[in-house]
């Protein structure tokens, strides 16, 4: 009788939060009368699981929303302390977890786990749409917003808005100027966490991704994967309006304002627009008449890289643009264009 009383109890505890899915009947509990072989045997293997209280507890929580463990350094709340545990690793820099390939550290297992498919190449989450996969179940929900069109996440400032929520925070630092994330070496910081780990490897000369087919090596295991679309051919990301296929996403996204007009790149002194960040960087030293690219024979300074390594061809007597009819050649692809109406007969200006 004592036994049976206490998986009564169990079962009491069980309708309370409302685990009814994989229980018996709760009247056989509640009215007191005798339980079947059937539902005591059912009843023991729910007490076999959950009946120690702190079992229950952890059960229950799922269910009340209580989180009774508080971070003491960020105010955070958890249900569980195995939880605040692997919180506080985060404010602590501890990895226990590592990659046995590459040697980065996780936080969790379940973080190595899935990055050890980087390694693998195991991608169990498919697109039903386009047949992609992804190693992560999360990326998988994100894609399929490409084919939905989706766009849940808003900023509160311009309006614009992001089929992810990290895409979201990250793009609100153009508004706030913030740049979490610093290099303990030089100083700078930046936007992304991303960045600086690319950043931190032109101090360390780092480029631990290397192809197969050239011996060429690249930071991130991403600019490898774009890398190797010159040697395949692939060229995934197609324009819905005209046809044209790109190798890079960011291509395709660059391309469209072609179509669309768009420009959110605004200047905040002139007022004039630009489709790409990069021109709208380029623009600025207008204003400012910021000069960063430097020759290290004479010291002439310039605006843009492409106008050094035009420069450059001075003193080192590079004259890459050949003309394929009398095969002069010139160190400017406008000097050869102005060259060929020699041949053609051309004018243009007339």
């Amino acid at each position: 009788m004592r036994r049976l009383w206490s998986l009564k109890r169990v079962s009491v505890q069980l309708v309370d939060c409302r685990k009814t899915s994989e229980m018996v009947h709760s009247s056989n509990c509640l009215s007191g009368r005798s339980l079947s072989g059937e539902a005591e045997q059912h009843l023991y293997k729910e007490r076999k699981s959950i009946s120690e209280t702190k079992h229950l507890k952890k059960h229950q929580h799922r269910y009340t929303g209580e989180k009774p463990y508080g971070c003491d350094q960020c105010g955070n709340r958890f249900a569980q302390l195995t939880q605040l545990a692997t919180h506080n690793r985060r404010h602590a820099g501890e990895k226990p977890y590592h990659c046995s390939e590459c040697g980065s550290g996780f936080i969790t297992s379940n973080e190595l786990k899935l990055h050890q498919r980087l390694h693998t190449g195991v991608k169990p989450y498919a697109c039903d749409q386009c047949g992609k996969r992804f190693a992560q179940s999360g990326n998988l929900v994100g894609h399929m917003r490409i084919h939905t069109g989706e766009k849940p996440y808003g900023c509160d400032q311009c309006g614009k808005r992001f089929a992810l929520s990290g895409h979201l925070v990250t793009h609100k630092r153009i508004h706030t100027g913030e740049k979490p994330y610093c290099c303990h070496q030089c100083g700078k910081r930046f936007s992304l966490s991303g960045t600086l780990v690319k950043h931190k490897r032109t101090h360390t000369g780092e480029k631990p991704c290397h192809c197969l087919d050239c011996g060429g090596t690249f930071n991130t295991l991403n600019e490898l994967k774009v890398h190797q679309r010159i040697h395949t051919g692939e060229k995934p990301f197609g324009c819905d309006q005209c046809g044209k296929i790109f190798a890079r996403s960011w291509h395709l996204v660059t391309h469209k304002r072609i179509h669309t007009g768009e420009k959110p790149y605004g200047c905040d002194q002139c007022g004039k627009r630009f489709a790409l960040s990069g021109d709208l960087v380029k623009h600025k030293r207008i204003h400012t008449g910021e000069k960063p690219y430097g020759c290290d024979q004479c010291g002439k300074r310039f605006a843009e890289s492409g106008y050094l390594v035009k420069h450059k061809r001075i003193h080192t007597g590079e004259k890459p643009y050949g003309c394929d009819q009398c095969g002069k050649r010139f160190t400017q692809s406008g000097a050869l264009v102005t060259h060929m109406r020699i041949h053609t007969g051309e004018k243009p200006y007339s």
